[in-house]
């Protein structure tokens, strides 16, 4: 029983719907009207600027984080193992859950690249200090958060699989999960990215002049 009121805690911590709230009360509209229509991070950089952009990724990381790390409420998972790593695993996937589907804001919300990476955060912080990495050179590079989380989010599994093999059989099928989900949820974006009508975040804009200038001169 215990085990189930945790679950559905992690599921209404996910369920905060960070970017609905920012865009209402900061700004008076519903971030989910605008751009993409999505409330997630990638479109409040879109909408809203780089600021509110990093402050609702991380908000939304930490929502995996916390909710993930709900086991420590309970001292039979004290210990780890495997009994910690499905529970912890289970109350990640609500919090994601919540994420897509917050009670909070008429059950649409954003596709959870953030909060998953905040449960992998709290499981494996190692992993996901390395699929930072991939994230931050791919963003460097293109300026496409949506590239990037999905790089992040293959580069996971890579990492899970084969780098540092985690024997976990749990774990390397939700790694494979994690990689499937982020891509098949960014079909949209990847249609753009071909067309060359998917937007860049406002971030390193000042570099891209500078190169601009490089090229015009």
């Amino acid at each position: 029983m215990n085990e189930v009121l945790l679950i559905v805690l992690a599921y209404l911590i996910g369920s905060i719907p960070t970017s609905v709230w920012v865009s209402r009360g900061f700004f008076g509209i519903d971030i989910r009207e605008y751009g993409s229509g999505n409330a997630g991070a990638t479109n409040t950089f879109r909408v809203l600027g780089s600021r509110w952009g990093t402050f609702v990724m991380v908000v939304d990381v930490m929502k995996g984080v916390l909710a993930t790390s709900l086991y420590v409420l309970l001292p039979f998972y004290a210990e780890p193992g495997l009994h910690r790593t499905n529970f912890m695993l289970g109350l990640g996937l609500a919090s994601v859950v919540g994420h897509v589907f917050p009670v909070w804001a008429d059950f649409k919300g954003g596709k959870g690249v953030a909060t998953l990476f905040g449960m992998a955060l709290a499981m494996q912080p190692v992993v996901a200090a390395c699929c930072v990495g991939v994230f931050l050179l791919a963003l460097y590079l293109t300026r496409f958060v949506s590239l990037s989380s999905m790089l992040a989010g293959i580069s996971f599994m890579v990492f899970i699989l084969f780098i540092f093999n985690e024997h976990e059989t749990y774990y390397r099928i939700f790694a494979v999960i994690v990689a499937l989900m982020i891509v098949l949820t960014h079909q949209k974006n990847i249609t753009r990215i071909l067309k060359g009508t998917e937007s860049k975040v406002p971030i390193l804009k000042y570099r891209d002049r500078r190169r601009q200038r490089r090229q015009d001169s």
